[in-house]
């Protein structure tokens, strides 16, 4: 039996589709934080993991990795890179010596201030060519469109459950 022909597939068809777009974004929203942030040094997962960290000390990887909604594998390697920086430590769990808390150093604490001028140009950067009403739809959109589809996720957020664990909602 012959297969059917494939429809026509044209660039357009694939600039339109939605994944496409949010990838586009995806990438424009890290260049520019980079830009904005390039003094800092770190990347916006780095940033993610810092607030969360200093949010939430004594927090360990697993939580971590659940409260930024980012791959645990690769969360080590962004764990060892703000080690090597400085800018946070590990030290064992009074309960389980093999299970390692993650605290700010002070030079941490201080990149955290330093920095957040720097996010708050980058995050206004990315909606500015919007009019106000626009922004306040897309964000409520994409709000909406991430919260709905979170288990698709390949790490769906589960900050909840890691805080409640902690004893720290919130």
């Amino acid at each position: 039996m012959p297969s059917k022909p494939l429809p026509p597939i044209t660039m357009d068809a694939v600039y339109a589709a939605p994944g496409y777009l949010f990838r586009r974004m995806q990438q424009i929203a890290v260049s520019i934080f980079m830009e904005e942030c390039k003094a800092f040094d770190l990347t916006p997962v780095q940033y993610a993991a810092l607030i969360a960290i200093h949010t939430h000390p004594g927090i360990d990887a697993t939580r971590l990795s659940a409260v930024i909604a980012f791959d645990r594998s690769t969360l080590g390697s962004v764990i060892e890179r703000l080690q090597a920086k400085n800018f946070i430590e590990r030290k064992p769990a009074a309960e389980d010596k093999r299970i390692k808390l993650l605290y700010l150093t002070k030079p941490g604490v201080a990149i955290l201030r330093e920095i957040v001028p720097a996010v708050e140009r980058a995050q206004a950067r990315m909606l500015e060519p919007l009019k106000p009403t626009e922004r306040k739809a897309l964000m409520g959109l994409m709000s909406q469109l991430v919260e709905l589809n979170n288990e698709a996720s390949r790490v769906p957020l589960r900050a909840e459950d890691a805080l409640e664990h902690l004893g720290k909602v919130g």
